[in-house]
């Protein structure tokens, strides 16, 4: 039975205005199984009106230690929701339970961190060169701040950018993908059954349309987005007119370096998470394996080995290994990737196709794919393929390694195996990239600042960082002397 959702304004589930629908369709059955609303301008006009008179009337009013009251609120309903919140996400957009439920336990996580940070907004005394003259800085919120994710981790990727965003202050008009918008829209019963006020917290969905409305809304403060780097620079272009600030989360080509004296164990397992975890649809998806010479062979042949065996079926079967590709599209685009790879010369090791047989036929599987001796040049190299194809290129020297890592337009992270401590410092000093991982990867905390050089993006999510992004600064300054002074001296 078809599910059908509204738009989320004001506190309350309403219609959009035009009465459009789009179909959202299960990536595994390939069937439509819930509509969402295609919201138009004045949908998104309505969101925002609503988030600025709950900002001007409430929200802007509210103590610290209230905010986070009801931040630590919605976390424990996220979290006690966190086996049903994961179904619907992995029915949206394929990705596995095994990873959707730790995500929205990941979700209640980033709220209990940032709702620490409510009460204690911090202004500054700045000591000034004159006597009887006090200055000082004040951190506010921004007041309306658009928050648009991709379809990947819809609730995680909200997350980082909700949680700072409410801990400061603000108030948020949401914009999930259209391929993946059902748990943001679960999500919004959350918060009113946490108490939030109506209007602090907003949905709209839809298409381009709609995110170009969000984007260009008088009202809109500062725009956060996660996504392409084609359409981050539409928004960043759009938010420029305004002279709108943005933080950018983007794309990646992330290496993954394997030196001859690691762990090899530990690095096999980083490799097939770091490319294979949620189908590579991840933007810090380790899409490069550099190994040096010595143990290339090895290497390249174990991965090849068990990314052979992994488990492939329905997402919401707790014992399925990787999921499916969220969207035909994007499926379509990957297998166009494996093509281009097999015409070049890259050596196959493993996968290469559709993956077909019982449960699959249905579905927007791809087999994971192991591609050995790639150019780091080549398309499969130097694009971001999002989905579970690894290019594994050999080199020599450590400089060697570093030139190959950076020599990419993107620099969101990076992974170093290995037990010299001096060579992990020099490598790790040397990444061009916002987050760099020794022997691990795509390891997360709240604490912990994430976002990239280059290509990658603009500005930081989670940690302190995170915070940061969501406030602005006003300096006041107070003369209090009794002492004439001259009107046309400059005060300095």
């Amino acid at each position: 039975m078809t599910r059908k959702y509204q738009l989320y304004i004001a506190g309350r589930y309403v219609a959009p205005l035009s009465g459009r629908m789009l179909p959202s369709v299960n990536p595994y059955t390939g069937q439509v199984w819930a509509e969402i609303p295609d919201a138009d301008a004045a949908d998104v006009a309505a969101a925002v009106e609503a988030a600025q008179r709950a900002y001007r009337d409430t929200w802007r009013h509210t103590p610290g230690i209230a905010r986070a009251a009801l931040m630590l609120k919605l976390a424990q309903l996220i979290e006690a929701a966190a086996e049903r919140m994961s179904i619907l996400e992995s029915s949206d957009n394929g990705k596995i339970v095994r990873e959707t439920q730790p995500q929205m336990k990941w979700v209640g996580r980033q709220l209990r961190f940032f709702a620490g940070y409510a009460d204690k907004l911090f202004g500054q005394q700045i000591p000034l060169d004159q006597a009887q003259v006090l200055d000082y800085l004040v951190r506010e919120p921004y007041g309306v701040v658009a928050l648009i994710t991709a379809w990947n981790s819809p609730l995680a990727l909200l997350a980082n950018k909700l949680a700072p965003a409410l801990a400061a202050g603000n108030c948020v008009v949401v914009k999930p993908s259209e391929h993946a918008s059902v748990s943001t829209l679960e999500f919004a019963a959350l918060v009113e059954e946490a108490g939030f006020p109506p209007g602090v917290f907003n949905v709209i969905t839809g298409g381009a349309d709609a995110g170009r409305a969000l984007v260009e809304a008088p009202g809109v403060m500062r725009v956060s987005f996660t996504g392409s780097p084609g359409v981050g620079r539409e928004i960043a272009a759009a938010a420029g007119r305004r002279l709108v600030p943005v933080t950018l989360e983007l794309g990646g080509k992330s290496p993954n370096i394997v030196f001859d004296d690691a762990d090899l164990d530990k690095a096999v397992v980083g490799a097939l998470a770091g490319i294979f975890g949620a189908t590579g649809q991840t933007c810090v998806a380790g899409s490069r394996l550099l190994v040096q010479r010595p143990v290339y062979e090895e290497v390249v042949q174990r991965v090849a080995e068990r990314a052979a065996k992994i488990r492939m079926g329905d997402p919401v079967d707790p014992q399925t290994e990787m999921g499916t590709v969220a969207n035909e599209p994007q499926f379509r685009r990957i297998l166009s990737a494996i093509e281009g790879a097999r015409a070049s010369g890259a050596r196959l090791m493993t996968g290469g196709a559709r993956a077909t047989g019982p449960g699959l036929d249905s579905g927007y599987f791809v087999q994971p794919t192991v591609f050995a001796d790639v150019d780091n040049r080549s398309h499969l190299a130097q694009e971001e393929i999002f989905g579970p194809v690894l290019a594994a290129i050999p080199f020599d020297t450590e400089a060697e390694a570093v030139a190959m890592a950076n020599d990419s337009r993107y620099g969101l992270a990076a992974g170093i195996w290995s037990r010299d401590i001096g060579r992990v410092m020099r490598v790790s000093g040397a990444m061009q990239a916002g987050s760099v991982w020794v022997n691990t990867y795509r390891a997360v905390a709240a604490q912990a600042p994430f976002g990239g050089f280059k290509e990658s993006g603009i500005g930081r999510e989670r940690g302190e960082a995170g915070l940061l992004e969501y406030m602005t600064t006003r300096n006041v300054m107070i003369d209090y002397s009794d002492a004439e002074r001259d009107p046309f001296a400059i005060k300095s």
